[in-house]
């Protein structure tokens, strides 16, 4: 399991003792509004397990969403959100790049910076063919970071009972983080 800094981010795999900060921040209503809905029960619980779903997916697959954490100023070291790569089998074990932060951190270009590391990660590291992304068809914002990252809208997905829409790009496509028109 890798750990990735960039500009402004420490990138490293959720552990154990991040549940209740993550909890806070996939059960957020703004948040958890865009995400396919969870199992009922305690927050922090239904949080450990994710987090040890995300180490099962690093142990199999060799990458997996990390926990975004600031990496400077007054909340140095704070979690503000998760990313990174993942296969979902629903779709013939295609990799796909996912992201949610908490509302505080939007707007500020970590979804973009998190996706350029991944996409990075990706192809070079991981040798992977393609990447894709799916959203709500409102999650104009996601849809935002998805294009700014270089990819192209595709089609529409039903995923756990979701209308989504599918955006991708491919290896040796625009480099990742710029658009097909730079």
């Amino acid at each position: 399991m890798d750990t990735v800094i960039t500009a402004r981010l420490i990138l490293r795999p959720l552990i154990e003792r991040d549940a209740p900060a993550y909890a806070d921040i996939r059960y957020h209503p703004e948040v958890a509004r865009w995400l396919p809905a969870s199992a009922g029960g305690d927050p922090v619980d239904n949080a450990a397990r994710t987090i040890a779903y995300f180490a099962q997916c690093w142990a199999s697959d060799g990458h997996g969403p990390w926990g975004l954490f600031l990496k400077e100023g007054d909340e140095e070291g704070k979690l503000i959100g998760h990313g990174g790569l993942r296969v979902i089998p629903e779709f013939d074990g295609q990799t796909e790049i996912l992201y949610a932060l908490h509302p505080e951190a939007w707007g500020k270009g970590y979804a973009t910076e998190l996706g350029r590391v991944s996409l990075r990660y990706g192809f070079e590291r991981r040798g992977l063919p393609s990447i894709f992304a799916i959203t709500k068809p409102d999650n104009h914002a996601s849809q935002a970071v998805m294009t700014r990252l270089g990819m192209t809208y595709r089609k529409r997905v039903t995923y756990k009972d979701i209308d989504a829409v599918w955006f991708e790009i491919e290896r040796g496509g625009p480099e990742p983080g710029r658009s097909a028109a730079l």
